[in-house]
């Protein structure tokens, strides 16, 4: 018995030493390189609904109900969604800020969730385009120790969204 409580104790102790080093900031990023121009590959994520023709996310509800305000292709252009899924849920997407050709900012709220921002950056490179996907937020303790996880789901997620923004941009 009291070696199994040595084992909890050392195992506790592990846990809260790990919420202290992840932090409570997360980050991700993933990129891919598009054969097409920054012009072209902007046209696709300048405004909401060019956003999500290759948001991953959006074909996880079919009953997803969506509404767009704002000016599109603007900033405060915005979409929310409802849903009754519970991985999809609730929430609200705007952009922030918006440089032609080279960057895209976003604010997310999910509703019970918190807030995250994204910006998706582009560097031309040559003929094609490289593509930063970024996702910032704050995750408290003990949620960050989720972290793993949470790269886990947010790579497949952005490998897709950016496969789906490649087959859109390289089409002639």
């Amino acid at each position: 018995m009291k070696k199994f409580l040595k084992i909890l104790l050392v195992v506790l102790a592990v846990l809260v030493i790990a919420m202290f080093v992840i932090g409570e900031k997360y980050h991700y990023e993933k990129s891919i390189v598009i054969n097409a121009p920054a012009e072209k590959v902007y046209s696709h994520l300048n405004s909401m609904k060019a956003f999500n023709e290759w948001n991953p996310w959006m074909k996880l509800d079919p009953q997803l109900q969506s509404t767009y305000s704002g000016v599109s292709g603007q900033i405060g252009d915005q979409h929310c969604w409802k849903s009754d899924k519970k991985d999809v849920g609730n929430g609200c997407q705007e952009i922030t800020a918006l440089i032609p050709n080279q960057k895209q900012s976003t604010k997310m709220a999910f509703e019970g969730q918190g807030e995250a921002t994204s910006d998706i950056v582009l560097t031309q490179e040559g003929n094609a385009t490289k593509v930063v996907w970024t996702l910032d937020a704050e995750k408290e303790y003990p949620s960050n120790l989720m972290k793993p996880m949470m790269d886990y789901w947010m790579g497949k997620s952005y490998e897709e969204g950016l496969q789906n923004l490649k087959k859109l941009s390289e089409k002639p």
